[in-house]
Formats: structure tokens, C-alpha cells, sequence
């Protein structure tokens, strides 16, 4: 499932967002992670659900910050040589920040590096604003899958993008970067080391 909620037209300012940086999910950015999902999904993922999306292997999830703040994040599960989104979401308050255009730069480039040759995910059919997205990063439709959203019911429209792992694909990534309005900032993920403090909060949830 693919919970996308991407805005087209610019409702902030770039002046006014601190700088976004991408990083890798971590247990302790769970919180704001589900009060973003529960904004921008009609069937939101449980904390279960993403603690044992996050723990498992051959997954990636991301996370963009704004300060201390969580505003978007974004999720990928490998299958032998593919990459599937699962989920990207952005803050409606952050909206207009480029803020999923840059969630999904990094998610690809990481399919990419893990050796995926195709992406695949499913949206909405009358999610216009992230199928504007989507199209951007080469994604063009395949299939429909009837009534596979609820609330309201609705056909996921099946993306993929073939060939990812060219370099004209890497350019177009390129292009992708160089158009936005402020750059693409990633932190390197925290040793385990460092995330000693996440089971505390995880218990007061």
C-alpha cells in the first residue's frame, strides 16, 4: 500500500523551512511518524505495524526532518531485483517543501544501490498531485487494482519504473536534484549505539 499525500502547488515558502534532512527510520522518530500517517491515511499503519517494518530486512525507511521535527517519510521493500514503495507521506502543515520529491530521490538511489533494476508502487487514482510526482521519476502506469483502497473506496492505479539502474536514469535523478530549491541533505544513520534511549520512548507510547 502506498499512503501518498504530496502537494503540487507551493503553500510554503522555502525561506520559511528550516533545512530538510533525509535520514534513516529510527524507533524514537515513531511518534511523529504516526501522527503524520494518522493525517494523511483513511486506513493508518499501527505502531506494530511499523516497528515490524523497520526491524525486518530487505526494507528501507526513511524519514525527513525539519529540526528535531519529523515532517515526511517514505518506505521500500526489496524483491529479487525490484524495489517496492510501500509508503510516503508528508505533513500537510509542510507541504510545498519539496519535501516527498526529496524522500523519493534518496529511496530510489538506495534501490538502486541494493541492486534493483525496477520500481514498482500503487496510488490512488485520484491522487493527481503525487501521480504528478511520480511521473517526474519515470513511473508510469501498468495496471489497476479494483477497490484496493477503503475509506473511501477506491482502484490503486499499479506504477512502475523500468531500467532505473542506467545511467539515463541517474541523470534524470540529477535533473530531479538540481531543481530544488534548497540541497538534498542526508545524515548517516546512528549506530545502534546511539539509539540506546528509543526502547524509553516506545514504552511511553
Amino acid at each position: 500500500m502506498i499512503v501518498a499525500t504530496v502537494a503540487s502547488d507551493r503553500k510554503l515558502d522555502d525561506a520559511q523551512l528550516e533545512p530538510v534532512v533525509i535520514t534513516t527510520m529510527r524507533r524514537r522518530h515513531l511518534r511523529n511518524v504516526l501522527r503524520i500517517e494518522e493525517k494523511t491515511s483513511t486506513t493508518p499503519w499501527s505502531l506494530g505495524l511499523f516497528l515490524a517494518e523497520v526491524r525486518r530486512e530487505e526494507r528501507e525507511y526513511l524519514v525527513a526532518l525539519s529540526g528535531s521535527q519529523v515532517v515526511g517519510f517514505a518506505g521500500l521493500l526489496y524483491v529479487v531485483g525490484e524495489g517496492h514503495i510501500t509508503t510516503v507521506a508528508v505533513d500537510p502543515a509542510m507541504q510545498g517543501g519539496r519535501i516527498g520529491t526529496r524522500l523519493m530521490l534518496v529511496l530510489t538511489r538506495r534501490a538502486i544501490a541494493h541492486g534493483s533494476d525496477s520500481i514498482t508502487l500503487e496510488v490512488r487514482a485520484s491522487n493527481a498531485p503525487a501521480l504528478a510526482l511520480y511521473r517526474r521519476f519515470g513511473f508510469a502506469p501498468s495496471g489497476v487494482r479494483k477497490d484496493y483502497y477503503k475509506d473511501p473506496t477506491e482502484d490503486a492505479l499499479v506504477l512502475w519504473a523500468h531500467d532505473v539502474d542506467t545511467p539515463a536514469y541517474a541523470d534524470r535523478l540529477s535533473v530531479i536534484e538540481s531543481q530544488l530549491p534548497t540541497p538534498l541533505v542526508l545524515e548517516d544513520p546512528i549506530t545502534p549505539d546511539a539509539s540506546s534511549d528509543d526502547t524509553t520512548e516506545l514504552d511511553a507510547l
